[in-house]
């Protein structure tokens, strides 16, 4: 059974400055979804996109990433209106034989490809869902509606989840079929695994698999590139053999 990777990659990025899908914004001359698609294809059988649902879109991002994907399989689909629902449409357009499957931001264009790997290998060791997380580092508050501290929370049993997540593709597929799940805005696909009950396994996550989000984020991405294409040839491949960190 094959492995696949789903990039919802249809999101606007409002919060990222003008311009076009968050996606397609560049990241050292090229845009981030190929600095993603090129891990992963490293990983997995199959890479299915959710492109923006604009008109010409899924041409456009198939010619793009048809170069960039190594020997894995490319399929490009019109993505949804909320990353729910580009999700849901990926993993309907997954091939028959695929049966663990990666859902992986694209605005996180930096994952290492051994973050992806290790959260296959908690798949292959049992798993229903995985996710990569590191441990909270700042002081949290919870605060009421008049932005008044109600309390301190105790940060070492806090988690900052990234992707790649991975899932059993039964599993995944149930949790976006559940009733109500429509009607959810869930923040990740984990979340909806949660919903039916079933356990999420925790890996180790990576720092440098931080999601581009604002201005500043893509200024510290340019920096991390920059430093990875410097390390020389034997301390491994950028993207690739990155250490995961505890």
């Amino acid at each position: 059974m094959r492995t696949a990777a789903v990039v919802p990659a249809a999101g606007r990025g409002e919060r990222l400055g003008p311009g076009g899908p968050k996606a397609l914004r560049l990241l050292a001359g090229r845009p981030l979804l190929v600095h993603a698609v090129q891990t992963l294809g490293q990983v997995v059988d199959v890479v299915v996109v959710a492109a923006p649902p604009d008109p010409g879109a899924v041409d456009d991002v198939t010619a793009l990433l048809a170069p960039e994907v190594g020997t894995a399989q490319l399929v490009v689909v019109a993505g949804g209106a909320t990353r729910q629902e580009s999700v849901r449409r990926a993993l309907a357009a997954l091939p028959a034989d695929v049966a663990s499957v990666l859902v992986h931001d694209a605005a996180r264009p930096l994952a290492p490809a051994a973050l992806a790997r290790s959260v296959l290998a908690a798949l292959e060791a049992g798993a229903h869902a995985v996710i990569p997380a590191l441990p909270v580092t700042d002081t949290v508050k919870r605060v009421d509606a008049d932005e008044v501290v109600v309390e301190t929370v105790d940060r070492s049993v806090l988690r900052a989840v990234q992707t790649p997540q991975g899932f059993r593709r039964v599993v995944l597929e149930q949790a976006h079929a559940a009733p109500g799940a429509d009607a959810l805005e869930a923040t990740d696909d984990a979340g909806l695994v949660e919903r039916l009950g079933l356990p999420v396994q925790v890996v180790p996550g990576s720092e440098e698999a931080f999601k581009v989000t604002r201005p500043l984020d893509l200024v510290l991405a340019e920096a991390v590139h920059a430093a990875r294409a410097a390390r020389p040839a034997s301390s491994g491949r950028a993207g690739d053999d990155e250490a995961v960190t505890a």
